[in-house]
């Protein structure tokens, strides 16, 4: 009888370890947020119509209804939510009606439906609320004709259209509405697990001495971490103040800063000759450093009142010159410790104000719009995207004169993101691969239902979360949910059978195909173009930031560099996602491979020393003849950008010019501050890697007293 407590603390380990490990995959829940309002949605918008007794086709369009507008609205505000929700449901009325129509007139609904790609693409450029509409009208023009709607269900369809519309606004505004302080919290616990996730990484490679594959579970991790970061910064206006968010942004960025040391240095004691009795002392160190962070911030007291906490302080500070095997991971494990100390205490809502955060003003961002109208690479989309579609509805002909839509849809889905011909490959790989292996779901989950009406709809509830929850994070898992329900809706409609699941694939190869086709020869748009726009996007991010930051420690000016080092992080993140063609294992050719990953890990090395110059510059850090070594330095800083910016301008044309290297104008070693020699060092790194950079793109760099050739 007394070993039932021990018998339950397996059990709860294991659900605390559930329960983090989603936390970790989901900061702030958002996306189970997202798949629970879908699927309360349709519960909820079924339930209404029922009553009704309408057909069974016009109870699944609301039930479509409630589940786009929970996909697909995501402006910032509540007001603006309810702006586009009223406009979705005028959008979908007209796209419902459209297709209605054009069901009697058939050269007119496929003319249409392939018309209606151009508009989805083309209308991502006007932000969220154009990426919705687009993507709900395009939806509701093709859900009918799945249907098989007629003309004289419009009404009965436009009222189950607004019914899934008033569900979805329910559920929103009502029953699972947005709550900041528990999505902050929800949040903090996410960055908690993620940097747990680090250490826990760290461990991994140290105990292996280190391996590709273990070096490349602590990219991820640092990866994610930062992705939570991100997160944090934008989930804290909402639910403190702007001086405090500011703060909180800071001692993020130092926790983050201080995680991507303790990776690196784990790294470099790899390659080090450690005895077994060492190595697996600094393996338990982080193990239980890492028992601290992964504690719920609700419960957890400052790390500062633990004894863990006071002993890696101590340890840290009696390291000296002459450090003994180790001792760089047990610095950075306490250097770590006080980072994280910090942010509790920024993040604590009553949290005091820090003296050492400078009073910077945040000012509006003062960037000129995006013209709504242009010849650009989202209007080359939009036009690839029709021609594809034309030739998915000639190519879905031949497979089948019922389904061809099937195939127009795999168009629509490849294109609607992807911002290059290679982009537009890879995600039609994903969406075929997901594809076939949503067959197998069908197969399997139709006969188990067994006609049962329940269990069908239940079944088809959990792929609808599926569907939403892993949207944003696998193309080829959404396809399976979307595969496996559409076999469950065959089901519900009576129309099940294997071969419409194969017709299914067909179409969506032709598609897919189709797709990419139009992609690589009608105005095609590549994925090194691409890159090399956003490429330069960086760098004016990055020259912006650094006029700003000469004059924040020249105390010129107060401005929040932090910030601009995100403004900077965020550029470099669409780098990331623009040049995924290139790093993809698809991609069979190493040599672009490599090329990739270089040019990512090379801007990713720039926003890191960016986001540590953020988090430790000062205004007025330099003054004198350093405020003056600090302006040649930056000046020549920026003058090397402009020589990049212009070969990326020109890509193999006449070399531009030549980079300046370091002529030692900002010496460290110079300034007796530590923080502010901290600051000179990691832009000196900046430098360097900009170099690294220009080399990239045949750009040579020369010493400041040899002749550039």
């Amino acid at each position: 009888m007394n070993n039932g407590p021990m018998n339950h603390r397996p059990t709860n380990h294991l659900r605390t370890a559930a329960l983090d490990r989603l936390v970790a995959a989901d900061p702030g829940l958002v996306r189970l947020r997202l798949a629970g309002s879908a699927v309360l949605g349709i519960v909820l918008a079924v339930a209404a119509l029922l009553p009704a007794h309408v057909p069974l086709t016009v109870t699944l369009v609301g039930a479509i209804a409630a589940m786009m507008t929970a996909f697909t609205v995501n402006d910032p505000t509540p007001g603006g939510q309810a702006v586009t929700l009223v406009l979705a449901f005028l959008t979908g009325a007209a796209s419902i009606t459209a297709a209605s129509l054009g069901s009697t007139l058939p050269p007119l609904d496929s003319i249409v439906f392939v018309l209606l790609i151009f508009v989805a693409v083309y209308a991502q450029r006007f932000g969220a609320r154009g990426t919705a509409l687009g993507s709900i009208a395009f939806f509701l023009f093709f859900f009918p004709m799945f249907l098989q709607a007629h003309v004289k269900q419009v009404p009965q369809l436009l009222m189950a259209l607004g019914v899934g519309v008033l569900a979805n606004a329910v559920v929103r505004f009502v029953l699972l509405r947005r709550n900041a302080e528990a999505e902050f919290l929800r949040v903090r616990r996410a960055f908690r697990a993620r940097l747990a996730a680090v250490v826990r990484a760290a461990e991994a490679h140290l105990a292996v001495n280190g391996s590709d594959r273990t070096r490349r579970q602590l990219r991820t991790a640092l990866e994610r971490l930062h992705e939570c970061v991100l997160l944090i910064e934008d989930a804290a206006p909402d639910v403190v103040d702007a001086h405090a968010a500011d703060r909180l942004r800071r001692r993020a960025i130092e926790v983050e800063l201080a995680v991507q040391w303790l990776a690196s240095t784990v790294q470099r004691t790899c390659s080090a000759d450690l005895t077994t009795e060492v190595r697996d002392d600094l393996i338990a160190r982080l193990a239980r450093f890492r028992a601290l962070m992964e504690r719920d911030p609700r419960e957890l007291p400052l790390i500062s009142e633990t004894g863990e906490y006071s002993r890696l302080l101590v340890e840290g500070s009696r390291i000296g010159e002459h450090a003994a095997p180790g001792d760089g991971v047990r610095k950075a494990l306490a250097e770590l410790a006080l980072a994280d100390d910090r942010a509790q205490r920024a993040a604590a809502p009553e949290a005091t104000p820090d003296p050492l955060a400078p009073d910077v003003d945040n000012t509006e961002d003062t960037d000129e719009p995006a013209p709504k109208f242009a010849y650009d690479n989202r209007t080359r989309s939009a036009i690839q995207a029709v021609v594809g579609g034309g030739l998915a509805v000639l190519g879905g002909e031949l497979v089948s004169h019922q389904r061809w839509y099937w195939a127009v849809l795999t168009v629509f889905v490849v294109f609607i993101g992807a911002s290059s011909a290679g982009a537009t490959f890879v995600k039609g790989v994903r969406r075929l691969g997901g594809t076939l292996i949503g067959i197998v779901g069908g197969v399997l989950l139709t006969p188990l239902v067994g006609g049962n009406t329940a269990a069908t709809l239940g079944l088809i509830l959990v792929c609808v979360f599926g569907m939403v929850y892993t949207a944003r994070v696998s193309q080829v898992v959404m396809a399976f949910f979307v595969t496996s329900m559409l076999g469950l809706l065959y089901s519900l409609l009576g129309t099940f059978s294997l071969e419409v699941l194969w017709i299914r694939v067909a179409e969506t190869a032709v598609g897919a195909a189709a797709g990419i086709l139009a992609a690589v020869v009608i105005v095609p748009v590549r994925t090194r173009s691409v890159m090399l726009d956003d490429i330069a996007e960086v760098l004016d991010d990055l020259a912006e930031f650094l006029e700003h930051t000469r004059g924040l420690l020249a105390g010129e000016e107060n401005v929040n560099i932090i910030e601009l080092s995100r403004d900077l992080d965020r550029a470099v993140e669409q780098v990331r996602a623009t040049i995924e063609p290139l790093t993809h294992p698809v991609n069979l050719r190493s040599a672009r491979r490599d090329y990739g990953w270089h040019v990512l890990t090379t801007l990713e090395t720039i926003a890191f020393r960016a986001r540590h110059v953020a988090a430790r510059a000062q205004p007025g850090q330099l003054t004198g003849t350093d405020a003056d070594r600090l302006r040649q330095f930056t000046g020549r800083l920026l003058a090397n950008i402009d020589v990049v910016h212009k070969a990326l301008d020109a890509p193999g044309g006449p070399t531009p010019g030549t980079l300046v290297r370091d002529d030692g104008t900002p010496v460290s070693d110079r300034v007796d501050a530590a923080e502010t020699r901290a600051v000179l060092s990691s832009l000196s790194h900046l430098d360097e890697a900009l170099v690294s950079l220009g080399r990239v793109f045949g750009v040579e760099a020369t010493d400041p007293r040899a002749p550039a050739r």
